[in-house]
């Protein structure tokens, strides 16, 4: 590497700003009747991708609870948050004022027991509820994708688990 390719590495380094922290909600649902996992998706209000809410730190609020609330506003559900992150995935955001950054998403797991008929951002991104498969194929984010696929198969052995066991025939 030249001493040139080396400064210019480095300088590239030093202005680096570490990513900026956004809280987010994977929530999902049951159908209980076909023993179902749906998830929910919207699009976003900028460029109309296919993401799951999420937002800023709130002052006084911890990160599963302004996850909770993202959900609430954004896609109108309310319900059990889990404290614990399932993980985390970047992505590239442009900021109101066209800067360009980092932003590291930590996704908190939410089982939606009520949809509310009016909530804050309702008319501004379309929602749909879809299988784990279907929010793989529409979401941009690899790691999101990864996400997906996990929750997908933490809910597989959940699920099976809450299943009655079988008696064997004699």
């Amino acid at each position: 590497m030249t001493i040139l390719a080396r400064l210019a590495s480095d300088v590239q380094l030093m202005f680096r700003r570490p990513p900026r922290l956004q809280y987010a909600a994977l929530c999902y649902r049951v159908k209980k009747k076909v023993n179902a996992v749906e998830v929910l998706l919207m699009t976003s209000r900028d460029t109309g991708r296919w993401v799951i809410p999420k937002g800023w730190p709130m002052s006084g609020k911890c990160s599963y609870e302004v996850a909770a609330r993202e959900a609430f506003e954004e896609g109108g559900v309310r319900g059990a948050v889990e404290h614990e992150p399932l993980g985390s995935y970047t992505y590239p955001k442009v900021l109101k004022d066209g800067l360009k950054v980092t932003c590291k998403v930590q996704v908190y797991v939410l089982e939606v027991a009520d949809i509310a008929k009016n909530f804050k951002e309702k008319g501004e991104r379309k929602i749909e509820w879809v299988s784990c498969d279907e929010a793989v194929k529409r979401v941009n984010e690899p790691e999101l994708r990864d996400l997906f696929l996990l929750f997908k198969s933490k809910m597989a052995e959940r699920l099976q688990a809450s299943l009655p066991k079988q008696i064997p025939a004699e």
